[in-house]
């Protein structure tokens, strides 16, 4: 649809020997000191304006933004593109191939179902570490990964087909949001003789690693990116903008993942969540590109919607190193001169808050034992070992249980709070350890016997089990790539070894690493070492580690041992990684390798030597850290434009293992109605064109009473499917096997398997009960006796009885999981009443029928006395039916006793966007009715 136009805006803009339409943001005023993302969102609104989702108001409350407001006006925002990744971007391709059918229902045209706007797939997120250390690690995780997922993968190659504008990355090329830097992202775009900023939503959370690029873009859950394929834009708040200034140089020892984990710590310190984050000053130019991708990724640990980097001549290097053709990266400068869009640190635009790192100040650091924002520096990191640990180790310090029970209550949140039970091999938790900790000092130590290829060794509390070399976040950066490899190096020249106890693993976000370790002959000491190549994915970071050693296993859950992952990610949360690891910290690339070498997180890298070398004298760190400048120099000599041209010449097509996978044909697909991967949803069953009047809720029960911090990784299935939970007996009822359960990421397409997994972490605490952690709850119509979550799902729908979740303060923080909602929704949860909201699962929950509410100010369920036990009646909702968003609504919480209690909820319904996905009962149901109509 054409611009209104309004503003005189529709311009020129001449590049080489071709021509472009724009829209000129000084033609509005005070568009000059915006920020640099608020100028991207101006030029959206000034080419989108209809004068009905997008009006002159809106335009000139984005011009005139006031920096010291609050978030108040709503605006209608286009992303130019959108990027998915499989396991998330199966689910969208599943929905959009079942509103094809829905259409044809409702008398449309099922080909009006389409992406409108150009979507990508990135299939990264399914391959897992079966095996590592050889050379055919490579091969046979990908032979593996083909076996488990060909159902999987033939869907998406129908998908390829029968969609327009819609293409997928085959596996083994890399991880999505490294792909997206180095190939797919535009910075700027070109589409029917018009240019624009480039603009992507993507189905992952760290989508904003292309904030790095000046490409403004977040994650959104899977139902919005649904949503804005189908060319639905994206309601939002105009954000507060946080200014972000840089200075000084990173000091020698220190990498860009320290940088990340120091910036994580202030902003998740200062508040910025649903807030931009944009970087400015001088030492803006002095962050490489891949500095400031990685910062860019970090965005959702530090909580922002966004964390930009303007663009400027880093930008085009590194547009021009990585083969983009010549016209587009004239383009881009061309552009965004024209547009005021250029970073000059003479001007610094007008912000809502300020912060400001001298970069020099940055010290090598590491995060965990559970959440990214948590940074330890390296060199107090043993002593902050050995306090956290006691709060993972039942008596480890002469504390009986139950005391440790009392003093824990009040200090750690309900859902993070320590487990007291061991946690059986991959199977159950609840069974309690009857081994016998002792002290050392002042830690928790209980040896183990483990014979690994024919030696004994002991594993104890604070061992590395897990060290992988893996994530976006660290393997997009040749800086601490490199400086990995050159460590390995300087390690293996000293004669320094693996602990036998460790599983390494080297898993690159592209190719492209592979080819600049060949060139710097890096792969022999790497491989030395044990970090072969296992496969370009998200792996370890996404809980496909893999299990870990045997041997090492059966000493972990025989001992209860409270062991540790390092990883070079940006995820930690509890139960994420492996469920036999408890305890599990993020790192750069060359710190990974240097605990391996240690083999434990109780240890001091500056008074306690790795090793010994060929004459016996002590090896310590400081002796393998390679210098900066050695590191630079062997980048300057081993990354080439030619990798990235040679990498991405043909990157749709995949390899033969792709090529030859039988696809299906046809505008609609053929669902099997035997697959156990890719089923048809419910969401459209029954749905007519008319519009079902909102209600009110009455009589629901509890499903789950949850604390604070309660993540998405809680909420949403994730990670290995145990043989007795309610999807592994659907699995088994269907013929399939254990040993191909796969994940439930791979299984994101059927959603019988999900729901049954949905709020089955087994770090997840439900408060209903005591002391158990898992997919458990209160069946209130069967004498509240204890069953799974699911179980009693079935029983209260059976029943007509609908359900409510209760949670404490940031309510869904983490990745953008659609299946957190989608799984919330198909449960019968009909509302969840929460402190706060991370803004995904918030606006999720909508987009699937599910009202979020919130407790008054200052109160919670604790305050209000609620235990879950109670029946609850929300009155006001039906305001919605006359137009309007009712600011609260009653709730009344009638106890056993016959006591009721009384508050008004916070109705977290947002923007007037929202409300109509709401009244509609999802997102897809309110786009499939437009489209009709």
């Amino acid at each position: 649809m054409a611009s209104a136009n309004t503003f005189n805006a529709k311009d020129q803009l001449t590049v080489g020997d071709e021509s472009y339409e724009i829209y000129r943001i000084d033609a509005v005023e005070g568009s000059a000191d915006l920020p640099y993302s608020l100028k991207v969102l101006l030029e959206n609104q000034l080419r989108t304006e209809d004068g009905e989702n997008v009006t002159a108001d809106h335009i000139n409350a984005l011009g005139s933004w006031d920096k010291d407001a609050q978030p108040s006006t709503e605006i209608q925002f286009t992303p130019a593109r959108v990027i998915m990744q499989d396991f998330t971007g199966v689910p969208c391709v599943v929905d959009l191939a079942t509103m094809r059918e829905a259409v044809a229902e409702l008398g449309g045209d099922p080909t009006k179902i389409n992406p409108l706007a150009p979507a990508e797939l990135v299939i990264d997120h399914s391959v897992q570490i079966d095996e590592f250390g050889t050379a055919q690690a490579f091969a046979h995780n990908v032979d593996f990964e083909y076996e488990r997922n060909n159902e999987r993968y033939q869907f998406l190659r129908w998908g390829q087909t029968a969609f327009d504008d819609f293409k997928v990355v085959p596996p083994g090329t890399g991880i999505v949001h490294q792909v997206n830097i180095e190939h797919l992202a535009r910075v700027t775009m070109t589409r029917d003789g018009a240019a624009y900023p480039d603009t992507c939503v993507g189905t992952d959370s760290h989508t904003t690693m292309e904030n790095g690029l000046g490409v403004l873009g977040w994650g959104v859950g899977g139902i919005e990116a649904e949503a804005a394929m189908l060319g639905q834009p994206v309601s939002m708040l105009i954000p507060r903008v946080v200014g972000f200034k840089l200075s000084g140089n990173i000091p020698a020892g220190a990498t860009a993942t320290d940088v990340v984990l120091t910036i994580t710590e202030m902003l998740r310190d200062h508040g910025v969540v649903g807030k931009f984050v944009e970087f400015y000053g001088e030492g803006v130019a002095a962050v490489p590109l891949a500095n400031r991708a990685t910062i860019g990724n970090m965005s959702p640990e530090f909580g922002s919607t966004a964390a930009m980097f303007p663009i400027d001549d880093v930008t085009l290097e590194y547009l021009r190193l990585t083969g983009r053709p010549k016209q587009q990266v004239a383009l881009v400068e061309a552009y965004a001169k024209a547009q005021g869009m250029w970073h000059d640190p003479s001007v610094e635009p007008r912000f809502s808050e300020y912060l400001e790192l001298d970069l020099s100040t940055v010290v090598p650091s590491i995060a965990g034992p559970k959440r990214p924002q948590d940074r330890i520096a390296v060199t107090d990191a043993k002593q902050q070992f050995r306090g956290d640990l006691k709060n993972y180790v039942v008596d480890g310090n002469g504390i009986e249980k139950s005391s440790v029970d009392t003093e824990l209550a009040g200090t750690f949140p309900a859902s993070d709070a320590p487990s007291h039970d061991a946690l059986e091999a991959s199977e159950s938790a609840g069974k309690p350890s009857h081994s016998a900790p002792r002290t050392n000092g002042d830690r928790a130590t209980n040896p183990t016997k483990a014979v690994i290829d024919g030696t004994e060794v002991e594993i104890d509390h604070g061992h590395v089990v897990i060290a992988s070399i893996t994530s976006c976040t660290n393997t997009s950066n040749p800086s601490v790539m490199m400086a990995a490899a050159m460590l390995a190096k300087n390690a293996v020249e000293l004669g320094l070894q693996v602990k036998p106890w460790v599983k390494t693993s080297m898993a690159p976000g592209s190719k492209v690493v592979t080819s600049y370790y060949e060139k710097a002959g890096m792969w022999p000491y790497l491989e030395k070492l044990g970090y072969h190549l296992v496969g370009y994915g998200c792996t370890t970071c996404i809980g496909n580690s893999g299990p870990i050693i045997e041997e090492v296993s059966e000493a972990v859950n025989a001992s209860d041992l409270a062991v540790t992952s390092v990883l070079s990610g940006n995820r930690n949360f509890e139960g994420r990684i492996n469920p036999d690891v408890k305890m599990n910290y993020l790192a750069s690339p060359p710190l990974v390798i240097a605990y391996a070498l240690a083999g434990t997180m109780d240890f001091d890298f500056e008074s306690e030597p790795l090793g010994q070398d060929q004459d016996g004298k002590d090896v310590f760190l400081k002796d393998i850290w390679p210098e900066p400048a050695d590191v630079q120099g062997v980048i300057d000599h081993a990354v080439n434009q030619e990798m990235f041209v040679d990498k991405y010449a043909d990157v749709f097509a995949g390899d033969e293992r792709w090529t030859s996978l039988e696809t299906p044909e046809g505008n609609t697909f053929e669902w099997a109605q035997d697959s156990t991967y890719v089923r048809k949803p419910p969401y459209f069953d029954g749905m007519t064109q008319e519009i079902d009047e909102v209600q009110d809720i009455s009589g629901a029960r509890v499903l789950a009473l949850l604390g604070d911090s309660v993540t998405t990784d809680h909420i949403s299935p994730a990670g290995a499917i145990k043989v007795d939970s309610p999807a592994g007996v659907y699995l088994a009822e269907h013929g399939v096997e254990r040993k191909d359960f796969n994940s439930y990421g791979s299984r994101r397409g059927n959603h019988e398997v999900m729901i049954r997994g949905t709020f089955a972490n087994i770090r997840l605490k439900n408060l209903l009960l005591d002391g158990v952690e898992g997919g458990f709850t209160r069946d209130f119509q069967n004498g509240g006796e204890q069953t799974t979550i699911f179980e009693a799902s079935e029983k209260y729908i059976e029943a007509g009885i609908p359900l409510v979740v209760i949670a404490g303060k940031e309510y869904g923080s983490g990745s953008s999981r659609d299946w957190a909602a989608k799984g919330t929704s198909l449960l019968g949860v009909r509302a969840v009443i929460a402190q706060s909201y991370e803004r995904i699962h918030r606006s999720n929950l909508i987009g699937m029928g599910v009202i979020p509410l919130q407790f008054p100010e200052g109160e919670s369920a604790e305050t209000l006395g609620l235990d879950g036990t109670e029946t609850f009646d929300f009155t006001g909702i039906t305001e919605l039916n006359n137009g309007s968003t009712p600011k609260t609504v009653k709730v009344t919480a009638k106890k056993e006793s016959g006591e009721s209690v009384e508050f008004d909820a916070v109705v977290r319904i947002d923007t007037p966007g929202e409300a109509d996905y709401y009244r509609n009962g999802g997102i897809l149901q309110y786009v499939l009715r437009s489209l009709v109509s």
